[in-house]
């Protein structure tokens, strides 16, 4: 009788394991989620905003069609990607966006009455702020990426995690090239 009391409180105990393990398992999977929802709701703000920047400068630099015209193609490609939940294709296009804007704003210098005028400082500034909050979310993200797929590697979680198909998540990452400052000198040349 003392044989089985004991299996059974063994066998009760690992099933608790068990279930502290998934629910642990269950909240960091919710928080990488939540970490791409808080990047996804500034890419989408981000996103509004551009075409009004654009329409701003288009009043003052009819000659300038080209650089306007790559920072709309960049703004679709994260668009696109951010949509998708495509994390590598998101890099890729983030690192357009970027070289586009810096593009523009240099271009800007250029124009005395754009650089003054309200709608525009506004929207330079409401953008450069978006682009550092995206920054900060990405590490939050990254963060939250990194002990999801650590955690389902560990034992004995990875029994739990296989057993119930917890997904390894993709770290948002950029290549040397993509995280360089721009030159803005080099953008007037």
């Amino acid at each position: 009788m003392n044989t089985l009391l004991v299996i059974f409180a063994v066998v009760i105990s690992l099933a608790l394991y068990g279930v502290v393990i998934y629910n642990n398992l269950v909240s960091i999977k919710h928080n990488v989620s939540k970490a791409w929802a808080n990047i996804d709701v500034l890419l989408k703000q981000r996103h509004d905003e551009l075409p009004k920047l654009v329409e701003t400068c288009k009043q003052y630099m009819k000659h300038e069609q080209n650089t306007l015209e790559k920072v709309m193609k960049a703004r679709s490609a994260v668009s696109q990607a951010r949509e998708n939940q495509d994390v590598g294709a998101l890099g890729a296009a983030e690192s357009s966006l970027r070289l586009g804007l810096g593009s523009l704003f240099a271009v800007a210098e250029a124009y005395p009455d754009l650089k003054a005028d309200q709608s525009f400082q506004h929207l330079q500034n409401r953008i450069s702020s978006l682009e550092n909050t995206i920054a900060d979310r990405r590490e939050f993200y990254n963060e939250s990426v990194n002990i999801n797929n650590a955690r389902i590697e560990q034992f004995p979680d990875i029994i739990i995690a296989n057993w119930f198909a917890f997904p390894e998540w993709e770290l948002l990452s950029f290549t040397e090239e993509e995280i360089t400052d721009i030159n803005v000198g080099a953008l007037f040349n």
